[in-house]
């Protein structure tokens, strides 16, 4: 067999075994704040922006068929310094008076307790509902010093549908540790942004070899419903 014969037979692998099971699914919504998507935020993020139509259709349909709608927000804090913060991102640091503020400065981005364009939380347009769970994380991957783990299998969910962003950082890094966790994901490609088109197709291509399924909105609620 070629190659492409290989790969074609193992994604009709993964289709098949990753198809989900509604009582045992959940949506996972990761980052979707106001301190990357709002305009003049120190990461604003634009092409997130895109997502909220698709995203809003995904959290709806699993409102309305009671699967369970997880969110994730970043979130930095000056007691719990870390690389995330200092050198990687420093636009999370505390803003200092009278310096400058803005990418590659110190901006109190997705800073506990900040307010504005630049806070951590979730955007009005996704907010969650009162009895939904939002996991702040001071990692990119979610899973990491969070009771995202706890949470998921307490419902006994072995299914995740993942959207948001950013691709490359926080979507991927909690994609692969999903997939490392024996979760069955499928990555919604119309419903994930970065700032890169490249690198967003890199993500799909890397994820559909060995981590996850790749799935269109529409397709996704098709297969809910």
């Amino acid at each position: 067999m070629s190659m492409e014969q290989i790969l074609k037979v193992r994604q009709e692998r993964v289709d098949t075994l990753h198809e989900i099971q509604k009582d045992r699914t959940a949506l996972l919504v990761i980052d979707m704040q106001r301190g990357f998507l709002e305009p003049g935020a120190a990461l604003e993020v634009p092409p997130g922006r895109e997502l909220i139509p698709s995203i809003k259709r995904l959290i709806d349909c699993c409102r309305k068929i009671s699967v369970p709608v997880i969110f994730t927000e970043f979130v930095y804090s000056s007691a719990l310094p870390c690389l995330r913060g200092d050198p990687f991102g420093p636009e999370h640091l505390p803003s200092e008076e009278g310096k400058p503020t803005g990418f590659g400065y110190p901006s109190s981005n997705c800073l506990l307790d900040e307010k504005g364009v630049n806070s951590p939380d979730t955007i009005p347009e996704l907010a969650p509902a009162k009895d939904e769970l939002v996991i702040r994380a001071h990692a990119y991957d979610k899973f990491y010093g969070t009771n995202l783990d706890y949470a998921l299998r307490s419902r006994d969910i072995r299914y995740l549908i993942i959207t948001g962003i950013m691709a490359d950082i926080c979507v991927n890094c909690t994609l692969l540790s999903a997939s490392t966790r024996e979760y069955r994901v499928t990555a919604v490609t119309d419903a994930i942004a970065t700032l890169w088109p490249n690198i967003l197709e890199a993500c799909f291509d890397i994820w559909k070899r060995k981590f996850a399924r790749l799935r269109t909105t529409d397709e996704m609620i098709a297969e809910l419903y």
